[in-house]
């Protein structure tokens, strides 16, 4: 299979990120592939030097985010999608949280992801064309204790995401949110950091969150979610949405019914709140 599409992929290191890269790699598209460490990505080329472009990238660092965008335009003429999977997590429960750790993560999870955006929009509205793969998880719908920072960047994600959506529609450019639950890509121990100032009151609620370690037994196969992920960009109404995993589609299912439950039980409430002309 040969494709002219041209990727760009953030946090190709390890997890969902190379997975993805291998994937669309495989398939014959254009791949811009980006970590903070070449090294770590080197054999992603693996002398595929007319369709892979290895670049590092750190998405809190402007002059790196820009130097990739240009070399991507440079090389390939165009940007058709860009995957913001760069992501990091925090384990800890709100008040034994450190600042500088969660700020870190915001910078990461939500400002990276945004500056990336902002830097590949020009392109893709020139072209009318485009497609933004923002990686969330089923934690950017649904809260869980000891991880309310986390869930906090990616309800931001999700927040700014729908808003996109309605803005770039009009130029053909398309918004998507993956929301995985637990995948094989051992996030929890690679990329997620824990609290250093544990409550002892608060352990027995979230230390199963926090010291769990279900590590190589998550129920999720990347490569699926890889080849999910190139299935919206090839659709021709990719959704908005897409939960990944059993457990991300019956959490969010479940608490959404619930929460149309507490709407309709306080509708009343709610409806008189108005002026009564």
């Amino acid at each position: 299979m040969t494709n002219n599409k041209v990727w760009i992929i953030t946090g190709c290191s390890t997890g969902f990120g190379r997975e993805l890269a291998s994937a669309t790699i495989k398939a014959g598209y254009k791949v811009v592939v980006t970590a903070r460490n070449l090294n770590a990505i080197a054999d992603l080329v693996n002398g595929n030097t007319d369709n892979v472009l290895a670049m590092e990238l750190d998405v809190t660092k402007p002059e790196q985010i820009e130097m990739t965008v240009k070399a991507a335009i440079d090389k390939f003429g165009r940007i058709d999608v860009l995957v913001n999977n760069a992501g990091v997590g925090y384990f800890s429960s709100i008040e034994e949280a450190a600042e500088e750790e969660t700020r870190k993560m915001f910078e990461i999870n939500f400002w990276g992801l945004m500056h990336m955006t902002n830097a590949v929009l020009p392109y893709m509205r020139s072209e009318r064309s485009g497609h933004i793969i923002n990686i969330s998880s089923i934690g950017g719908l649904a809260s869980f204790p000891g991880v309310g920072y986390y869930n906090g960047t990616k309800y931001a994600v999700e927040g700014i995401s729908e808003s996109l959506a309605k803005e770039v529609l009009p130029f053909n450019i398309h918004v998507s949110l993956i929301e995985p639950s637990n995948f094989r890509t051992d996030w929890s121990g690679r990329s997620a950091a824990k609290t250093k100032s544990a409550i002892k009151e608060y352990e027995e609620l979230i230390s199963p969150f926090i010291n769990g370690d279900t590590r190589g037994k998550e129920p999720g196969d990347p490569k699926k979610a890889a080849k999910a992920i190139i299935g919206i960009v090839e659709a021709e109404e990719p959704p908005l949405r897409l939960l990944l995993g059993a457990e991300a589609y019956s959490v969010v299912v479940n608490k959404y019914t619930e929460s149309l439950k507490n709407f309709e039980k306080w509708k009343e409430v709610s409806v008189n709140a108005d002026f009564q002309e």
